[in-house]
């Protein structure tokens, strides 16, 4: 379980880095007057809010993986987190792009 966690927190790290420098882009182009979205993510990507930075959905994961290390490995949870993960992974990407 301490492996998974780990491994969790390293990807978390470079997502958080990442999603730092596409808020950046984003900040710079919402005063470019592009950027109008009310959210990264739609409804239905598993997280419970919107925002339009990726730094909220990174720290929410966070939560998710220090719930994971300090209830115990709840499968359910680690699937929702892995899945989280994965779509912020995928939009950085795609973004990036």
């Amino acid at each position: 379980m301490d492996s998974i966690i780990e491994q969790l927190n390293a990807n978390l790290k470079i997502v958080y880095r990442q999603a730092l420098d596409a808020d950046k882009k984003l900040d710079e182009l919402q005063q470019q007057g592009h950027g109008k979205f009310k959210a990264l993510f739609p409804a239905d990507a598993g997280f419970s809010f919107e925002a339009k930075r990726f730094k909220p959905y990174v720290l929410d994961v966070a939560a998710d993986v220090e719930s994971l290390s300090s209830e115990g490995l709840n499968e359910e949870k680690l699937k929702k987190a892995v899945v989280k993960l994965q779509s912020l992974l995928t939009l950085l990407s795609t973004f990036k792009h």
